[in-house]
C-alpha cells in the first residue's frame, strides 16, 4: 500500500485574530505615512539627484528634508520620523549618502507578506522607536528590552487590558531573574558576611535576598526597584504603542490586534515544534526548506534529494535560488545546501548570481567548495567584507528562528578579535538587518556592559551616527 503520511496540520491563532489579509490592512494603514515617505523618496532621489542623507548618515539631509515637507504638505519633522519608520521597516534602505527603495516597498500593494513582515520588523525594533530616558543607567535600560518579550507574553495571553501596576510587578521580577542569573549579588552587611558581595555595587538589599523566599511566599515587592522600573515601563509602553502594538493610557494597555497576532506568532516558533514529518516532495523550494529545518544534516540531505528527485534540474535550481533571494536568512543558507547537493549542474546558476549582494557570500563559498576546497578552508575566498555580511545574514537566521543563548554563542564565530572591532565592521558591511540583529543580540546578551555597547552601535547604526 501507497500510504502518505498525514500533515502535521499549521498552529492556528487564537480566537478572534483578523485574517491575514486584514491583519495587512492593518499594517498597511499603520505604515502608510512612512510608505509615502519612501514613494517620495524612491522618485526624487533617484541616480544624479542631492544627497538623500547628511555626511553618509542615515537621518535626512536638511535640504532633503524640507523639500520632502514641501512635496507631501507635511512639516520637517514629521518626514524625518517618517522616513526612520520607513528605514526600520525596510522601505527605505540607505547606502552612503544615497537611499533606494527597498524590495517591500515594491512588493506593497500586492504582497500582504511582505506588508506584514515589514510591520514585523518595525516591531522587534521597538526599543529604536522612541529615544529612551535620559536620566536612567543603560544597564536598566537592556534589562528592560529583555525583560519586555515576557510582559508581552502576559498581554498576550490576558487577551484584554492589563493594569500597569500588574506590569511593573511582572516586569520588576523578570529583572530580578536576569540579574540572579548573571549572579548579581549587590552589596551590603549581610553579603558581606557571606563574602558573596561585589565590591564596586550600590548600597541596596543584596539581590539574592529579594529574588528569594519572601518575595515566593508574597511579601511586599521592593518599593524602590518599582520605582526605578516604572519610568522605563512608561517608555517601553509609549514605544511599543508608537509602532501599533498595544494600546496605553488610563493606567492599562492592551495589545493591539497586530501586537497580539506578532507575541503569538513568536511564541508558537518557540513553543511548536517545526521538525518536518518528512514528505516535502510536492511542497514549493521555500516550504520545503522550512520543513527541513529543524532536521539533523543528513535527514535535509534525504529531503532535499528526494525533492530534487522529482523536478527536472533547471527549475529545481531556479526555484532555489529564488528562496535564497527572499528576506529570510535561514532560507539562503538551506537553499544553498540544497544546491550542494545538486552539485555540478547547479554551477552555471550560482556562479550568475556571484553579483547579486544577499548571495555573494554565499555563492563564492558554494563555488569554492564545488572547485575542490575544503569546506573548513572555503571562507577564505571571502574578503573581510564579504564574511563579515554574511556573519550578519547568519545572525539575523538564528535571530528570527533560534534562541537568545544561540545568538550569544554565534559571536564566537566572528573573525573579528573583539567585539569592538566587529561593532565597527559590521555597522559598516550595510546588511539590511544590521539594526535589528544588533538590537536582538543586545537583548540576548546577560553582559550589561556588552549588551550597551551592542545597543549604542545599534542606535548609531538607525540614526546614521558614528
Amino acid at each position: 500500500m501507497n500510504q502518505r503520511r498525514p500533515r502535521r496540520p499549521a498552529p492556528r491563532p487564537p480566537e478572534g485574530t483578523p485574517a491575514p489579509a486584514e491583519l495587512a490592512r492593518m499594517a498597511r494603514s499603520r505604515l502608510a505615512p512612512a510608505a509615502r515617505v519612501a514613494r517620495w523618496a524612491d522618485a526624487a532621489l533617484g541616480p544624479g539627484s542631492e544627497a538623500a542623507t547628511a555626511d553618509g548618515k542615515a537621518t535626512l539631509a536638511d535640504a532633503t528634508a524640507e523639500r520632502a515637507a514641501r512635496d507631501l504638505g507635511l512639516t520637517a519633522d514629521r518626514v524625518r520620523a517618517d522616513w526612520d519608520t520607513a528605514r526600520l521597516a525596510g522601505l527605505i534602505e540607505v547606502h552612503g549618502d544615497s537611499a533606494r527603495p527597498g524590495w517591500r516597498l515594491r512588493a506593497w500593494d500586492r504582497d500582504d507578506s511582505a506588508v506584514l513582515r515589514g510591520w514585523v520588523a518595525l516591531f522587534d525594533a521597538w526599543s529604536l522607536a522612541t529615544p529612551e530616558p535620559g536620566d536612567q543607567e543603560a544597564a536598566t535600560v537592556a534589562e528592560v528590552v529583555s525583560a519586555m518579550p515576557q510582559v508581552l507574553s502576559f498581554l498576550q495571553l490576558s487577551a484584554g487590558p492589563v493594569p500597569v501596576d500588574q506590569l511593573l510587578d511582572l516586569l520588576r521580577q523578570r529583572v530580578t531573574e536576569l540579574r540572579t542569573e548573571r549572579c548579581e549579588v549587590v552589596y551590603d552587611a549581610d553579603a558581606a558576611d557571606a563574602g558573596a558581595a561585589a565590591p564596586d555595587a550600590p548600597a541596596r538589599p543584596a539581590l539574592a535576598a529579594a529574588a528569594g523566599p519572601a518575595e515566593s511566599e508574597g511579601e511586599p515587592a521592593d518599593p524602590a526597584r518599582a520605582a526605578e522600573l516604572a519610568p522605563l515601563l512608561d517608555w517601553a509602553l509609549h514605544a511599543l504603542a508608537s509602532v501599533g502594538a498595544l494600546t496605553y493610557g488610563d493606567g492599562q494597555a492592551t495589545l493591539t490586534p497586530l501586537g497580539s497576532w506578532a507575541v503569538w506568532v513568536k511564541l508558537e516558533q518557540i513553543c511548536v515544534a517545526a521538525q518536518s514529518p518528512a514528505g516535502n516532495i510536492e511542497q514549493p523550494a521555500e516550504d520545503m526548506l522550512r520543513g527541513c529545518a529543524q532536521l539533523r544534516p543528513n535527514a535535509a540531505r534525504a529531503e532535499y534529494r528526494a525533492w530534487l528527485a522529482a523536478r527536472p534540474v533547471g527549475s529545481a535550481v531556479t526555484e532555489l535560488l529564488a528562496a535564497a533571494r527572499g528576506e529570510d536568512a535561514l532560507l539562503r543558507g538551506l537553499a544553498f545546501e540544497a544546491l550542494r547537493v545538486v552539485g555540478a549542474p547547479a554551477e552555471p546558476d550560482v556562479r550568475a548570481v556571484v553579483e547579486e549582494p544577499a548571495l555573494r557570500p554565499y555563492a563564492l563559498l558554494w563555488l569554492a567548495e564545488h572547485d575542490g576546497v575544503d569546506p573548513e578552508d572555503a571562507h577564505e575566498v571571502l574578503t573581510r567584507e564579504e564574511a563579515t555580511w554574511l556573519w550578519v545574514d547568519t545572525a539575523a537566521a538564528v535571530a528570527d528562528h533560534g534562541e537568545a543563548p544561540m545568538l550569544v554563542r554565534h559571536l564566537e564565530s566572528a573573525l573579528q578579535p573583539t567585539v569592538p572591532a566587529l561593532l565597527k565592521e559590521v555597522r559598516a558591511a550595510g546588511h539590511p538587518r544590521t539594526v535589528q540583529v544588533l538590537v536582538a543580540l543586545a537583548a540576548a546578551h546577560p553582559d550589561p556592559a556588552l549588551a550597551k555597547a551592542v545597543r549604542r552601535a545599534a542606535f548609531q547604526v538607525h540614526t546614521g551616527g558614528h
